[in-house]
């Protein structure tokens, strides 16, 4: 490990501190780089996540990808963690945190509106990040993909009637070009270059391995970059509402190592691999955001509580899944010792 990834923790909160503060100084220009969107995906972030996820994608091998049949159970735990208990568990924090504990703390006329856009995150799982974060803590990159294209498909059909049930109205309005549009672009385009750039390079020795290790720095650079940008749009909204951020943190910080923590759990009872189970618990745990915030922009206004809930999921997103990769990297000799009597054969990396 590099000196510059062994401190990536230290340069993920000096570039929150910067991109608040540029996003406070500099309001205009961030305002025009947000505004550089086509139905609510922002292109300069999209843009930044290519770079941090073909260098994963060229890892893959679409000729194995038949093999990910053996991570069955793997993908059986995230499929019922991001599908049976991740919008029931938040819709139940949502209230408890939200609609009761710390409403005397919000604006009473938009407490309703912070839980639904708190279910609003929860209801679709991440895409594209999750390349990102099963990177770094060495996961099966097969499953990964596998599993990330399972949930897309999935998202298509349930995401409308699983919000639509837990919000209590009889129908609501899909952003269907959002949800279209960043599969486009996260998953489809991203997977096609990195596959034509694989193929144009693996027929010589050593050039794959020279070439993932020249672009490592880049990814981490673009994950950084991504992060100020983040931060900057919302400066002036975390300074002028820190409180209602903070609160509005504390249901998402919880669901996620709550999550986390069952795929992970579930995983080592069921004797899954752990460079399937460290992905798995990532990608239970972890959320859509572009998909939550144009649905909470057009259920309910951009100026809308449920709106600010979903922001707050994009804030807290970088950070709190980076100390998951953390936590399940400094626990995998605890994980292999319990799941060793009932690991399934895999793929040697």
């Amino acid at each position: 490990m590099s000196v510059f990834e062994r401190y990536l923790s230290l340069w993920v909160a000096l570039c929150i501190v910067f991109g608040v503060a540029l996003g406070h100084f500099l309001p205009g220009l961030f305002e025009v780089i947000a505004r550089a969107e086509i139905a609510k995906v922002n292109l300069p972030v999209a843009l930044l996540i290519w770079l941090m996820i073909i260098p994963m994608l060229l890892k893959i091998d679409f000729g194995a990808l038949g093999e990910v049949r053996q991570h069955w159970r793997g993908i059986g735990v995230t499929l019922l963690v991001n599908w049976a208990i991740k919008p029931f568990s938040m819709a139940l924090l949502a209230s408890l945190f939200i609609g009761h504990w710390f409403a005397p703390l919000l604006p009473a006329s938009q407490v309703s509106s912070y839980i639904a856009g708190l279910i609003l995150l929860a209801a679709a799982p991440c895409t594209a990040m999750v390349f990102v974060w099963s990177n770094l803590c060495e996961g099966e990159p097969h499953y990964t993909l596998s599993q990330v294209a399972l949930n897309d498909v999935i998202m298509i059909f349930l995401f409308a009637p699983l919000v639509g049930l837990l919000l209590g109205v009889a129908s609501i309005t899909v952003p269907w070009t959002t949800l279209l549009l960043s599969v486009g672009l996260y998953i489809v385009i991203p997977v096609v270059i990195a596959q034509v750039w694989r193929r144009s390079i693996v027929g010589s020795p050593g050039r794959l391995e020279r070439t993932l290790r020249t672009l490592q720095p880049v990814s981490l650079v673009a994950l950084l970059a991504t992060l100020v940008l983040l931060f900057a749009f919302q400066g002036q909204q975390i300074l002028a509402q820190p409180v209602v951020i903070a609160l509005l943190a504390v249901p998402i910080l919880i669901q996620v190592y709550l999550n986390a923590g069952i795929a992970y759990w579930l995983s080592r009872k069921l004797g899954v691999a752990w460079c399937v189970a460290a992905p798995s618990a990532l990608i239970g745990a972890s959320n859509f955001f572009e998909l939550a915030v144009a649905a909470a922009i057009s259920l309910f206004g951009l100026t809308s509580g449920a709106a600010l809930a979903t922001v707050v999921g994009v804030l807290v997103e970088v950070p709190v899944m980076l100390s998951v990769v953390k936590i399940v990297k400094a626990t995998r000799g605890w994980y292999e010792e319990g799941a060793m009597s009932k690991a399934v054969p895999s793929r040697v990396r």
